[in-house]
């Protein structure tokens, strides 16, 4: 990436940012800044040990990532949070798509002003407590 690309994809982001978090634009720009330098965004995904989302993602986790597909899906009516973005999962050619949880609730500002892409979805495990039981966890990608 050439230096006016960089510089045009961090003022692009930053003005898009400045609204979102309370008009301090040089909190915009400094975030802006990062996440362009990384070249994207990585977040875990909230709310996966509820109901039966530990199921879900166990058996995402038997496909190969490329096969995995995921939607953000932004949720008005939600009582709980009406900023709320959920994690949509599914297999490419499945039927259907799975909540697995939520965007954390301080990156949705900066996570719903990003480019329209879908994101990319990691299903992670590990094996924790006494017993060795292992729970499983997603995080979502998002370029820029």
């Amino acid at each position: 990436m050439t230096n006016k690309e960089l510089k045009s994809k961090v003022m692009t982001l930053g003005n898009r940012l400045t609204s979102r978090m309370g008009g301090d634009k040089s909190a915009a720009f400094t975030r802006a800044w990062v996440i362009v330098k990384a070249g994207g965004l990585e977040l875990a995904v909230k709310g996966v040990t509820f109901g039966n989302r530990q199921e879900a993602l166990k058996r995402l986790a038997a496909y190969s990532p490329e096969l995995v597909r995921a939607v953000l899906v932004p949720e008005p009516s939600n009582p709980a949070d009406p900023a709320a973005l959920a994690v949509m999962a599914g297999v490419q050619g499945g039927q259907g798509l799975y909540r697995l949880g939520y965007v954390p609730r301080n990156m949705v500002p900066v996570v719903s002003v990003m480019d329209g892409r879908l994101p990319a979805l990691r299903v992670v495990s590990g094996t924790w407590g006494r017993y060795g039981k292992t729970t499983y966890g997603a995080r979502v990608a998002l370029a820029v």
